[in-house]
């Protein structure tokens, strides 16, 4: 079975902590009827900093969807590739290796997709297939791995390549001032995760089984609205409360595998934010401190998106308390509302 091996996380040099985003909200938007509110839920995140690909000054700017988009492409291209070789040697292979590029990310757009670039520029195959995927927000974590996972049961021999790439601070708009896109200013940060799956051997989690769930008519409870000034992050007041319908969608998934979710052995759960991990806590009847990978990403990072649930699998990695045989659950969630599921099991053998 695939094995996910440890993933390769990078954040921007520039960084914004939570009092300086608490002073810039004041500041900018001081005569907002909510801006107490906003104040509060922005204090309340949990996020102590977050980091960005440019300094706050020219975040706070709007050239024009055009400009972000050039400086999209311009980062994309001189942090990925970094990221990606040290993903790469963690997982002892070589580009020449893996058959799939999954690639993830939401917060810019580039056709032909990144993954073509990368193939020519880092010596992968001609022949490597490619899966960008660029709707499902922050949920495309779990689903880039979910697919990947599809990949190599279809052919067991596979290496498949994830990355994820959000720069969230492209999507800031200036006259946006509704208290959900107040309070993403403040949660959202910019960073990179790159991971391979290994079709046979390999340390890391063996992927056993994985699983979608949607909930009926929340499509606009996180959404973009596309216009000529880009993306408009929509965030609906009611997403907090989402862990009600989906922990039972987690439990189903695990209870398919003949698990149980609320008995592992490790979680890796996108952090939204900390409400969506207390009540995942308290629904799942597990421990607050078995979340603490995803608190921590959120701690330091803030909600880097699709990459929320790589950098978490990489803290876990770094703690080094998994034991072979140990079972884990991955989740991310993002619009639909969507969630990801994974299940796996902790193997440290030469050969999966």
């Amino acid at each position: 079975m695939a094995v996910l091996c440890k993933p390769a996380i990078a954040v921007p040099e520039y960084v914004i902590t939570n009092e300086e985003t608490l002073e810039l909200a004041e500041r900018l938007h001081g005569d907002h009827p909510q801006i107490d509110l906003v104040l509060r839920l922005i204090e309340h995140t949990g996020v102590q900093k977050r980091h960005l690909i440019q300094p706050i000054d020219k975040v706070l700017q709007h050239p024009g969807f055009d400009a972000r988009s050039i400086t999209y492409e311009q980062h994309t291209k001189a942090r990925v590739p970094e990221v990606v070789r040290r993903a790469l040697d963690q997982a002892e292979l070589e580009p020449r290796q893996i058959d799939l590029i999954v690639y993830v990310s939401c917060t810019g757009f580039m056709m032909p997709p990144p993954t073509a670039w990368l193939i020519g520029e880092m010596g992968f195959r001609p022949e490597t297939r490619q899966l960008p995927i660029a709707q499902l927000g922050c949920a495309a974590g779990g689903a880039a791995v979910n697919r990947a996972h599809d990949f190599c049961t279809a052919y067991p021999d596979a290496n498949v390549l994830i990355v994820a790439c959000e720069f969230c601070s492209l999507c800031y708009q200036p006259t946006d001032l509704g208290v959900g896109s107040l309070l993403s200013n403040g949660l959202f940060g910019d960073g990179i995760a790159a991971v391979v799956l290994r079709g046979s051997g390999g340390t890391g989690v063996r992927l056993e089984h994985n699983g979608s769930f949607v909930i009926p008519d929340t499509e606009d409870w996180i959404s973009y609205a596309v216009r000529s000034t880009g993306f408009h992050f929509q965030l609906d007041k009611r997403v907090p409360g989402t862990m009600e319908p989906l922990a039972p969608a987690l439990e189903a998934v695990a209870e398919e595998n003949q698990w149980n979710a609320g008995k592992m052995d490790f979680y890796i759960i996108h952090a939204g934010g900390p409400r969506i991990l207390d009540d995942l806590s308290r629904f799942l009847d597990v421990p607050p401190e078995a979340f603490r990978f995803s608190r921590a990403t959120l701690t330091e990072y803030g909600n880097i998106a699709s990459a929320v649930v790589l950098d978490a699998l990489g803290r876990m990695f770094d703690e080094a308390s998994a034991l072979d045989g140990h079972r884990g659950l991955m989740a991310g969630f993002g619009p639909g509302i969507t969630a990801e599921i994974s299940l796996g099991t902790w193997t440290s053998e030469s050969d999966s």
